[in-house]
């Protein structure tokens, strides 16, 4: 532009040149110009003028120009330009990469609309639901305000579920490019599980706000724990139990004998239940021996239950008790009580019929006692103290199981109790049934993984290695088989074991059971079994030690088995 303004110019000056030499030509040649030429003068003013414009042209570009340059310079980002066309012929040869990616993310969409979809449905249900039943379900308490929260947890959790998918489709898109991993990783702002919103978060159960009793027992009065139902953990739900009437009558509870009852004192801290409420509620059975072994007698057998029989109480159990030097009186019943049809029963109830002055009471056994459920099993138990819970593991058995989790799971991990022995026949007898199929079984732990997202399971279990191990092929998370984790056989190499190794508390199988129970309850999330007193055990101590999440679940929570076999 600027050479054609320029030679235009030229040739405008070469003409003028011209012109003037025909003018002063002619006038040489006519005698009838005026001596002051006056013609000329006019000419050379015409010139000057358009030689004027011409160089005003010239500086009006020059302005113009540079602010061109840099109005494009904000306006365009160049150096964009320059790399999108350097990107574009760097990957020219990942196009079938970058088309991988494409279709993954395409798919990814798809599941995120039909996410989506299922959502919107699910509103639409609930509000339906709602507008129904609403006016009969406002009467129940505490209805409204758990259905709101159960809601408002499920819609967060679906909408936290579309927001990691839609993470993964930025992923999958960015994956065949260089930038990618440095664009994904700086996006953490968005990630719901650094700001505490993850769908498996702990659940506050406000324990200063429970419903508690005062244990202030008098010095000479004793309450003899006797439980006879069940395994181990029966056992422990019947001492806790023992625990709240003991509280509720003023006395101190004994521990049952090893002779006649597990050796309570291998697997718990019973001096820690002293120091939680800062004096002595609770002796062994060797201390109690001690104080009274001119005088063991149980003054009072009142028992809680009379059928099938007074105390929940067959002779041979009678018999051992006084193998150990006991003398008691008769039994008698405190009312007409089932083990299996108990009643509700209140504080007041209990206090009614069990207080007296006899210095030794015994009620036997009182494991299917149905006394203040709520407040019974509450977070914390229904006792004033100052620790998390009482009934806890003992200290070797805590620091066993903290180097175990140090070890092989560290500190994202699902536990899952997967009881099988025995149970097919104990689930059939109930319905609907409580026993699943392995790949049933194994869709659920799949559901839970994909909430939970931890990349290894604890699995306690007494199942056959035929069943486990048809369990471990079928758990899969984003297309990896995720590892079921079993404590191994003692390794002279691993240390995580010395402790139990040195005390002497190796291969007892109720510390192993016990073990199983303190990983458990240090989970992330766990998954227990219907019907089974050791998942309850495990939910008893995650309750009260805080490690419950909102993932916690039994096993296919809401399923019923895709497969029940005959009765006998």
């Amino acid at each position: 532009m600027m050479r054609d303004t320029e030679s235009s110019d030229e040739e405008d000056d070469r003409e003028n040149l011209i012109h003037q030499n025909e003018r002063v030509n002619d006038l040489s040649k006519s005698p009838r110009r005026s001596t002051f030429q006056i013609e000329d003068v006019k000419d050379q003013f015409a010139l000057c003028r358009r030689f004027n414009f011409t160089s005003g042209k010239r500086y009006l570009l020059a302005i113009i120009l540079p602010v061109l340059v840099l109005i494009l310079y904000f306006a365009t980002d160049i150096k964009s330009l320059f790399q999108t066309s350097v990107t574009t012929i760097k990957y020219d040869g990942s196009v079938n990469s970058m088309r991988e990616s494409e279709l993954r993310a395409l798919y990814l969409l798809r599941q995120q609309q039909l996410g989506l979809f299922k959502l919107w449905n699910h509103t639409l249900v609930n509000d339906t639901s709602t507008t129904h039943t609403g006016s009969s379900l406002e009467s129940t308490p505490g209805f409204a305000s758990v259905s709101r929260s159960s809601n408002v947890e499920d819609l967060k959790a679906d909408l936290l579920r579309q927001i990691s998918l839609n993470k993964q489709i930025q992923q999958v898109l960015l994956s065949s490019h260089q930038l990618g991993n440095s664009l994904i990783t700086s996006d953490n702002s968005t990630d719901p599980t650094l700001s505490g919103l993850g769908r498996c978060r702990k659940v506050d159960h406000n324990l200063s706000q429970r419903r508690t009793v005062e244990w202030k027992p008098r010095s000479n009065k004793y309450l003899f724990a006797i439980c006879v139902s069940g395994q181990m953990s029966n056992h422990l739900i019947c001492l806790e139990k023992h625990m709240f009437f003991a509280a509720l009558l003023n006395r101190i509870l004994v521990i049952p004998s090893s002779k006649v009852d597990y050796e309570f004192r291998r697997v718990l801290d019973v001096d820690h239940i002293n120091k939680c409420l800062g004096r002595e509620v609770i002796v062994t059975y060797d201390e109690f021996a001690e104080r009274r072994k001119s005088h063991l007698h149980i003054d009072k057998f009142l028992c809680y239950f009379s059928q099938p029989q007074p105390c929940f109480l067959d002779e041979e159990r009678v018999k051992k008790l006084k193998s150990l030097g006991i003398s008691m009186n008769k039994l008698e019943a405190a009312w007409n009580e089932d083990v299996k049809n108990p009643k509700k029963r209140t504080v007041q109830d209990i206090m009614a019929k069990f207080s007296t002055d006899d210095d030794v009471l015994a009620i036997g056994d009182v494991f299917f006692a149905d006394v203040e459920k709520d407040w019974v099993m509450q977070p914390g138990g229904p006792i004033s103290h100052k620790c998390k819970t009482l009934i806890e593991p003992s200290r070797l058995i805590m620091l066993t199981a903290q180097r175990f989790v140090q070890t092989f799971l560290g500190d994202n991990f699902i536990a899952l109790h997967f009881r099988r022995h025995g149970f097919l026949k104990f689930c059939n007898a109930k319905k609907p049934s409580c026993f699943y199929p392995v790949p049933q079984a194994a869709d659920c732990i799949n559901r839970v993984l994909e909430r939970a997202n931890s990349p290894v399971i604890y699995l306690s279990t007494d199942a056959a290695e035929s069943e486990t191990g048809l369990l471990q092929s079928l758990v899969v998370f984003n297309g990896k088989t995720v590892p079921l984790v079993q404590r191994p056989a003692r390794n002279s190499a691993e240390k995580w074991d010395a402790l139990l190794y040195r005390h002497g508390l190796e291969g007892d199988p109720q510390v192993d059971a016990m073990l199983d129970k303190t990983i458990c309850a240090m989970s992330s999330v766990f998954i227990g079994s219907s019907g089974s007193t050791f998942t309850d055990d495990i939910l008893r101590l995650r309750k009260d030690w805080g490690s419950a999440s909102l993932c916690d679940e039994y096993l296919c929570q809401g399923e019923l088995p895709n497969f029940v076999a005959d009765d006998e």
